[in-house]
């Protein structure tokens, strides 16, 4: 699975329709489609679908055919994100209608066109998911120090809650991070 983090765009006519597609982070999906709407307000449709995961690890999909035949659009909108393989993105296209009807088929080829376009400009830019999960560590006021040198060192991002009897650590690490800080902390006798 990959993920995206800034916005990236492609464009498409067909038939005298012009098509205008956004492919965004999913976090941007409510501020983008309503931008959109105020920046395409002559347009005919604004066509989207997202996909995200939640927080039980499950992928969340919705998608919306904006006004064009039901079925038409937003499930070729949706599939491209599908078959790129993109988690929490959202894709939003924009169509200028151009007075030539496309027919359902002719609809579903080019909105699917119009968002591949967009993720064909993300060439270079997706980013590998890598599933991350919280893991916290208590450690004496003598080993601090150790503990963040480490941590910095390999590039754990953590936070620190000082408590009674030393401070606790909270990682968010990949199950290879993980294994790395517990041979470290085994060898300084200390237990997730």
């Amino acid at each position: 699975m990959f993920l995206i983090d800034k916005e990236f765009n492609g464009e498409l006519e067909i038939k005298k329709s012009k098509f205008l597609a956004f492919l965004a982070p999913y976090s941007h999906f409510h501020s983008l489609k309503a931008e959109l709407k105020i920046k395409h307000e002559k347009s005919a449709h604004i066509v989207w679908a997202y996909r995200y995961l939640n927080d039980f690890g499950q992928i969340v999909e919705n998608s919306s055919d904006d006004g064009e035949p039901k079925g038409s659009s937003a499930p070729a909108v949706l599939n491209t994100l599908r078959g790129a393989d993109l988690i929490n993105a959202c894709c939003l296209v924009v169509r200028y209608f151009g007075g030539i009807k496309l027919g359902i088929g002719g609809l579903a080829r080019a909105y699917g066109t119009s968002a591949n376009t967009a993720i064909l400009a993300t060439s270079g830019h997706l980013i590998q998911y890598i599933k991350k999960e919280n893991f916290c560590l208590v450690v004496p006021f003598s080993l601090i120090s150790r503990i963040e040198h480490f941590s910095r060192t390999n590039n754990f991002s953590f936070n620190q809650n000082f408590i009674q009897n030393g401070c606790e650590f909270s990682f968010m690490l990949s199950d290879e991070q993980k294994e790395i800080l517990s041979k470290f902390a085994k060898g300084l006798n200390l237990k997730f």
